[in-house]
């Protein structure tokens, strides 16, 4: 089984790895992981100013900081978490996304919106969301 781990460094992905690692049992024998962190783009004044080769430094650190060179296979990915999430699932031909929900309630779900909530909305494949 083809298993997207979306992760963000937070501690909300420290709990959905800790609930993958205690119920390894949920996904059969060896699944195969693809970890992918997806990181905003930095607005295009901004890229201009400092230019390309400081952005991509940045965008390879903050990946660096989150995956910490695992022993699978890895996606840095920049843009909208949630359309990246999708794109790579199909791109991949993921079986199943786990992800982490921070949580923040319907108000500000409605207001901002939710990767977890975009990606189950949307996704062609199971989702598991760990709160």
């Amino acid at each position: 089984m083809k298993v997207l781990l979306a992760v963000d460094g937070s501690k909300h992905t420290k709990k959905m790895l800790a609930y993958l690692e205690a119920h390894g049992q949920l996904l059969g024998g060896s699944p195969e992981y693809v970890v992918a962190t997806v990181e905003a783009p930095v607005p295009a004044r901004a890229s201009r100013y400092v230019g390309k080769e400081i952005v991509d430094k940045y965008y390879h650190e903050r990946a660096e900081a989150i995956l910490h060179n695992r022993p699978y296979q890895t996606r840095a990915l920049v843009g909208d978490a949630a359309n990246e999430l999708l794109k790579l699932a199909d791109k991949e031909m993921i079986e199943l996304i786990v992800m982490g929900s921070h949580g923040h309630g319907r108000v500000l779900t409605a207001l901002i919106g939710s990767v977890a909530q975009k990606v189950l909305s949307r996704c062609k494949v199971p989702v598991l969301v760990v709160r």
